[in-house]
């Protein structure tokens, strides 16, 4: 499909399925820059190569850290021009599956991969364990496998193992019946019940206490809840994703964390890269970011210059996102 302006080009992208852009820098009525920046408001990762005959280092720099997937001189080599379009197709996930990741912004190989690991495990009830620094989006992933899975028309649950005491753990998790301790003034479903036909999320696993490790470790055994204070069990239907940012093998080493716990859990094991693997996924996530707050606060930044993407690309983010 071709287009003879970047206006023309947007009015396509509505109407018709494109997988990839290829654009002159300089156009009339809008520059491939310009259009570049309106694909990415309405078709965020959607792949742009742009050409020029007019080529400077400066302007591929700008192009590149803005989120351009490549910028070519003309006369363009055609082994360059093929290169750039297969990986550029390469690394789009397929549209109809786009949905169930839509919140996961990236088109990084590492990423890429890693969904296509998580799309084929959410076919399945595994346990799957998610292993990932804090602020690299465990909990995003987990719901995007839950929102692949034939599951995913039922709740979808989650609770931080490490943000509360012990009891009020216990009592989130199993629930518990009238008069159990005290304040307990009614009977209360816990979220294995709650999320009962869809996925439990169980975040930062590796902090959770010792004698709920035990607990948990039988009700995935049996398939059964037995709420604190009661004296019947429940049964249940959950599908099970934890996450960790420990080292659950050296916990174990130390008696941290039990053994038999662990391989319950990590049937499947999921690593998430940190952001500094992944540095092309910074200017997407960047301008992502931006267009969330635009849309929020009304600011009138509408997107970064070259020295600011510069710096952003330059950081070490130990926090990730």
């Amino acid at each position: 499909t071709t287009a003879a302006s970047g206006p023309e080009a947007l009015r396509l992208l509505q109407k018709e399925k494109i997988e990839l852009v290829i654009s002159d820098l300089r156009m009339d009525e809008m520059d491939g820059l310009a259009l570049f920046g309106e694909i990415q408001k309405r078709h965020t990762g959607l792949p742009v190569i742009i050409l020029t005959a007019h080529g400077s280092i400066p302007d591929a720099v700008s192009a590149t850290q803005q989120g351009v997937f490549s910028f070519l001189t003309k006369p363009v080599d055609k082994d360059a021009l093929y290169k750039a379009i297969d990986e550029a197709l390469a690394q789009q996930a397929p549209v109809s599956d786009d949905r169930w990741r839509e919140a996961i912004v990236t088109r990084s190989p590492l990423m890429l991969r890693l969904l296509e690991q998580a799309h084929m495990v959410a076919q399945s009830d595994v346990s799957v364990l998610i292993n990932g620094q804090s602020g690299t989006g465990k909990e995003m992933l987990a719901q995007a496998i839950h929102a692949a899975s034939p599951r995913n028309g039922k709740p979808f649950v989650a609770i931080n193992c490490g943000a509360l005491p012990e009891q009020l753990l216990e009592s989130e998790l199993f629930g518990h019946a009238k008069g159990a301790f005290t304040g307990a003034v009614s009977a209360r479903d816990g979220l294995f019940k709650t999320a009962g036909g869809g996925t439990l999320f169980l975040d930062e696993i590796g902090d959770m206490p010792q004698p709920l490790q035990v607990k948990l470790l039988r009700v995935l055994q049996e398939r059964k809840v037995r709420p604190l204070g009661s004296d019947h069990d429940i049964e249940i239907d959950v599908r099970i994703i934890s996450a960790t940012h420990r080292d659950l093998p050296k916990a174990m080493e130390k008696k941290e964390f039990r053994e038999d716990l662990f391989y319950r859990l990590n049937v499947v094991n999921l690593k998430i890269p940190a952001l500094h693997q992944r540095t092309e996924d910074i200017p997407l996530l960047a301008n992502h970011l931006l267009r969330q707050a635009a849309e929020r606060h009304k600011p009138q930044i509408r997107s970064f210059s070259v020295d600011a993407m510069k710096r952003l690309m330059a950081a070490s983010w130990p926090g990730n996102v």
